[in-house]
């Protein structure tokens, strides 16, 4: 089969195009043949050798998949050859065929189609778990998403208007980043390169704060999200895109009975699969309503994963980037 491959750490020109063995099952897993995976940051940071979860090179990196379901092993008890699926595949998802766990495989909707499947996985899964799951959000309260035009953003946003916030607000990078988190449907979107975010959420919030808020760049942004954060409120850890630990003091913690707490999926995904079998009903659910969108920004054929690299490293990229095994 076909399938890209890491060679060495390094940058996008690392990954290679070639022909490697079809994988073999065992019996609690199945074989499927992938019609489009989604590109995420952290098949980015593996790359380079700085994901928690990466390997050793060579490896296939890509951490989710839609495709269909080619062979079932004998242990396998509610999937069938031949459904339609999305999965977080035991080896990586950047190749024709994969090999995944029953429990880490779901069925998809008739409505839902590959596209959409193969852009939702990670980031709907991540954003269900930390709004819902992680931080507890009640209706009502004042949510701040940072990095708010990609495609964990966008998802975040959209599901925590679907959970009832009574306020949504997101921050970007750089000014044409803006009408992305605006369309996913951000109340007011803050581009931090202009202006001070937390001084501008206070500003919002009549110097209440953020009840919650959804950090995956950590460093200052971290550090200055608890200027912002309010009485009780959650500060969510899910990443580290900006390269720096952030340096958070107890002291802003117990008097004001705030929580920094953290998430990682890829976590979960290995130490406590079960837990994202009540997200996976929401947000397939969610789907099959119309209630959750996903905006796919670009795509690529797998031959071209190290485009597809090269332009989520940009910083210029909204929404998902998938690569299409269809092209």
């Amino acid at each position: 089969m076909k399938a890209m491959v890491v060679t060495e750490f390094g940058g996008p020109e690392v990954l290679k195009y070639m022909d490697i063995d079809k994988p073999s099952i065992q019996s609690k897993q199945v074989l499927i043949r992938v019609a489009a995976t989604s590109v995420n940051f952290a098949d980015i940071k593996s790359r380079y050798g700085k994901h928690h979860g990466a390997g050793q090179p060579p490896f296939i990196p890509g951490l989710d998949a839609a495709g269909t379901i080619e062979e079932v092993g004998s242990d396998v008890q509610h999937l069938k050859v031949g459904q339609r699926v999305i999965t977080f595949p035991n080896n990586g998802s950047y190749s024709e065929y994969v090999v995944a766990n029953e429990e880490l495989t779901f069925l998809l909707p008739d409505n839902v189609d590959f596209d959409i499947a193969a852009a939702f996985p990670i980031v709907s899964f991540t954003s269900y778990k930390l709004l819902a799951d992680v931080a507890r959000m009640e209706p009502g309260e004042t949510v701040l998403i940072h990095a708010a035009a990609g495609g964990i953003g966008t998802t975040a946003i959209q599901l925590a208007k679907i959970l009832g916030a009574g306020r949504i607000i997101g921050t970007v990078g750089n000014e044409h980043k803006i009408a992305a988190a605006q369309e996913a449907g951000a109340d007011h979107v803050i581009c931090y390169e202009k202006e001070d975010f937390a001084e501008k959420v206070n500003e919002l919030t009549n110097g209440q704060g953020a009840d919650v808020i959804l950090d995956s760049i950590s460093g200052w942004v971290s550090e200055k999200s608890l200027t912002c954060l309010a009485r009780y409120g959650r500060l969510v850890n899910f990443g580290i895109s900006g390269g720096v630990a952030g340096q958070l003091k107890t002291t802003d913690l117990h008097s004001s009975c705030r929580s920094v707490l953290g998430f990682s999926l890829g976590t979960t995904r290995d130490k406590r699969p079960h837990l994202l079998r009540d997200a996976s009903k929401h947000v397939l659910q969610y789907l099959a309503d119309g209630k959750l969108n996903m905006k796919i920004g670009k795509r690529f054929s797998l031959e071209e994963a190290a485009k597809a690299h090269e332009w989520v490293e940009s910083r210029q990229s909204t929404g998902k980037v998938l690569l299409d095994l269809r092209l």
